[in-house]
């Protein structure tokens, strides 16, 4: 008689996971808009007053300081909202009708950890997959796992951190970790 073999049920499909937890795969420009936070330089343009045009850095605090109004919160805010309040503190008092633009200069960095050639801290770059991270940090050490890497990032109701393939966008202030796989 032949031998009789049991298997064990298979295990229940993994559910996918809810819109909430994962990551965008387009690219942070063509998502909700991008929220300022510590680390960002912006260019702020108040039109005809060339002396409180210039750039600013978000600072540990999430403010900008402007000459005459000075500081301004703009961690969790978009550009838009930040132009908006500037707009708002230079009419109270100091400038009759001010036209106030605020664009993203530079972005704060990304941090990539774990298997890679080279972790670290590195300048963003839009439109940037965790694959090119990747290869900025000098690609993946020979230990590394390839096909699921964490990504942490700050959302305004807290971090999020998800497993996601290679071709996941980056977002400014992400973390990247690279796992070790094993043999």
């Amino acid at each position: 008689m032949p031998p009789s073999f049991a298997f064990a049920p298979t295990a229940p499909p993994i559910p996918a996971p809810q819109a909430s937890n994962v990551l965008a795969q387009a690219p942070v420009s063509a998502r909700a808009p991008y929220y300022l936070d510590a680390g960002d330089r912006l260019r702020v343009v108040v039109f005809g007053q060339e002396g409180l045009s210039t750039s600013y850095s978000v600072d540990s605090e999430g403010r900008i300081t402007m000459p005459l109004i000075g500081a301004v919160p703009a961690r969790g805010r978009s550009t838009t909202e930040l132009a908006d309040d500037i707009t708002r503190r230079l009419r109270n008092g100091y400038i009759r009708e001010p036209s106030v633009a605020v664009e993203i200069e530079a972005y704060r960095p990304f941090f990539i950890l774990g298997e890679v050639a080279a972790p670290g801290q590195y300048p963003y770059v839009p439109n940037m997959t965790v694959e090119s991270a990747v290869a900025i940090a000098g690609g993946f050490s020979p230990r590394a796992r390839r096909d699921s890497i964490a990504v942490t990032r700050n959302e305004p109701t807290g971090a999020l951190r998800i497993m996601v393939p290679p071709g996941t966008a980056v977002a400014p202030g992400d973390t990247i970790q690279v796992a070790e796989r094993w043999f």
